[in-house]
């Protein structure tokens, strides 16, 4: 285990649990982890073994029943709504399996919204994100004219624009065929270790998962 002062995500003992027809069902079951600095964690599991539960409870999505979760030191579990979509804006990124593009706006000022609604501006670094996904040439096309692959790749971009602390990746290949896939993680890859961020990913599939630091199992809401 990583000292967790060195750690940029630190999780201890995480349980959730979800009402269903007034029956309580256990996802997350004390669940301790930490992440460092520029590594690449990914996190496997079959379906339903609460793998997206716990990235969202480690990105301050939802909160625990029981444990703390801290990001750079801050405990997202004593954070307000307010706090936390603040703190997403200044430490995290997100790439999610279907896209969630915003529809009427450009690749470009898909690229550019998490500078929007954080009331920056940096064109420069959004030309170089585009660059580095190979899209410059696609920056005024809306996302209903892009391949399922060169959405993921306008996903990638908005995640680092902001230049995070950690990027979270729900099944980020989970809409594309193995080609787009490949390049997708390759692309994250390399833009993750050029800025220095963490990564988490959730997948289900083995090939992502080999090519991270560290792979955590769940099953039944427990690491293995």
């Amino acid at each position: 285990m990583t000292n967790k002062q060195s750690a940029v995500l630190v999780a201890e003992h995480l349980s959730k649990s979800f009402q269903i027809e007034q029956t309580g069902i256990s996802v997350i079951k004390d669940v301790s982890l930490q992440v460092k600095a520029g590594e690449f964690v990914a996190i496997m599991g079959k379906s339903g073994s609460g793998k997206s539960t716990l990235l969202s409870l480690l990105a301050g999505l939802d909160y625990p029943d029981q444990g703390r979760v801290w990001l750079n030191q801050d405990d997202l579990t004593l954070m307000d709504e307010e706090q936390l979509a603040l703190k997403r804006q200044r430490d995290m990124g997100f790439v999610f399996q279907s896209f969630h593009l915003i529809p009427t706006l450009t690749v470009a000022e898909n690229v550019a919204f998490p500078l929007q609604i954080a009331g920056q501006t940096d064109d420069a670094r959004v030309a170089e994100l585009l660059t580095s996904v190979d899209l410059n040439h696609r920056r005024d096309s809306l996302p209903h004219q892009l391949s399922g692959g060169e959405k993921q790749r306008t996903a990638l971009a908005r995640a680092l624009v902001s230049k995070p602390s950690i990027v979270f990746a729900d099944e980020p290949t989970g809409n594309l065929d193995q080609k787009n896939a490949d390049q997708v993680m390759d692309l994250l890859i390399n833009l993750q270790q050029s800025y220095g961020s963490a990564l988490v990913v959730v997948t289900h599939d083995q090939t992502v998962a080999d090519r991270a630091d560290r792979v955590i199992t769940l099953v039944d809401g427990h690491t293995v």
